[in-house]
């Protein structure tokens, strides 16, 4: 039994207070000034636009029902509440359209019991306002105002003003999104990476009592990227590449392809790559508004090499069916095969394209249907590479073993 007079006990100064309530309201904050049975609170409303109001309700902390509610409102020019609101007779009572500032309910019974209870509104809006600050070519500068919407409540005893702590905190975005450098500290960020999308920019401003407004504008972008694809982007000698151009907002193109060759054109079409090497291709671009950007790739020709199997087996199986050296960015290729007694069976000699297109020695004497027999032969070999290196000597003399 004795904790349940305990709870009870606990429990009434909690609904003393609560005997004035404000029913939509977002927070409720409490003055600093000594009222009975302690402070008096303020209601905060969290609106969007002019004209929206509050609603208080009241009721009774004692005395015996119906009572008579009348409701005053404070009157900030010449002190105390003396500003009509309403009169009405019940059991609770709400008074509703209430402007910002203080109000008074005096409540009373027919058996002489009478209180009266305070409270105060605010109809609270932060201040959000986005503007473009300034642009140019290479950034984006933003200008934000946030601020609190400050409430003054006053001291009825003395009549003078009390301000109602409140701070903000602000967040900018776009949509859609792009990069904006500490969204959430900086109030008039800049950007040095502009978007190149037409954006909306918002900053939405937020206060201690939870409410939040925003401003937003709209920003055509003039920005411009270079950007291209290559493909493909390592291969040997000659290296024929292909370029698409990604470029955003271009109106003038400067292709510089590493090897003292350019082109203004927006496709530039194919380039061929001769000399093995690492080259840095470039596009730098131009809008109608002089922005510029460029952009870079590397691609790679791979120097000239050259392996010389010793053996194959042209049995028609679609595996190792032709002697071919495995070779890469030669420029000229020479290739003799002779048999054991001496007689060239095979021979070649090609550059370019048609080397890059020979397939070797299918195993056939001197281009006929007559098929060489199994057995060792002897092959001398001459190349050059695009790198200008040669493969001559001894060691591109040797025996070549044919099975079927």
């Amino acid at each position: 039994m004795s904790r349940y007079l305990a709870l009870i006990i606990i429990m009434l100064p909690l609904a003393l207070q609560a005997q004035i309530t404000a029913p939509g309201s977002s927070a409720v904050r409490y003055t600093t000034y000594p009222a009975t049975p302690g402070h008096d609170p303020v209601f905060i409303f969290c609106v969007s636009s002019d004209g929206e109001t509050g609603t208080l309700e009241a009721a009774s902390p004692g005395g015996t029902p119906p009572f008579t509610f009348t409701w005053t409102g404070y009157n900030e020019a010449g002190g105390g509440y003396t500003i009509p609101v309403k009169t009405e007779t019940g059991t609770t009572s709400t008074a509703s359209g209430l402007g910002e500032g203080g109000y008074r309910v005096q409540i009373s019974d027919g058996g002489g019991y009478s209180t009266e209870l305070f409270a105060w509104v605010h109809l609270d809006r932060p201040v959000a306002q986005a503007a473009l600050l300034h642009y140019t070519c290479d950034y984006v500068a933003l200008d934000g105002t946030a601020a609190p919407d400050q409430f003054d409540y006053y001291d009825p005893s003395t009549g003078a003003p009390r301000r109602l702590p409140n701070g903000v905190r602000h967040l900018w975005s776009s949509s859609p999104a792009s990069a904006i450098p500490y969204p959430d500290l900086e109030i008039d960020p800049i950007t040095y990476s502009p978007p190149l999308d037409d954006v909306r920019y918002t900053l939405e401003v937020t206060d201690s009592f939870g409410c939040a407004t925003s401003a937003s504008f709209d920003y055509e972008s003039i920005h411009v990227k270079a950007e291209f694809t290559a493909e493909p982007l390592e291969g040997e000698a000659p290296l024929e590449i292909s370029f698409t151009d990604n470029s955003v907002r271009a109106t003038k193109y400067l292709w510089k392809f590493g090897d003292d060759s350019v082109s203004t054109l927006p496709d530039p079409g194919p380039h061929k790559y001769y000399i093995p090497g690492e080259y840095t291709i470039s596009l730098t671009i131009e809008s109608e508004l002089t922005c510029r950007d460029s952009a870079t790739m590397k691609i790679m020709v791979l120097p000239s090499t050259l392996k010389i199997p010793n053996v194959f087996t042209p049995n028609d199986d679609g595996i190792n069916d032709f002697f071919v050296p495995e070779k890469q960015s030669l420029r000229f290729l020479n290739l003799q095969i002779f048999s054991k007694a001496g007689h060239r069976v095979y021979y070649y000699q090609g550059d370019g394209d048609d080397l890059q297109s020979w397939e070797g020695w299918d195993g056939k004497i001197n281009y006929s249907e007559r098929r060489a027999a199994p057995g060792a032969y002897y092959f001398v070999l001459r190349a050059e590479g695009y790198d200008d290196v040669d493969y001559k000597g001894r060691e591109y003399r040797g025996t070549v073993y044919l099975y079927r």
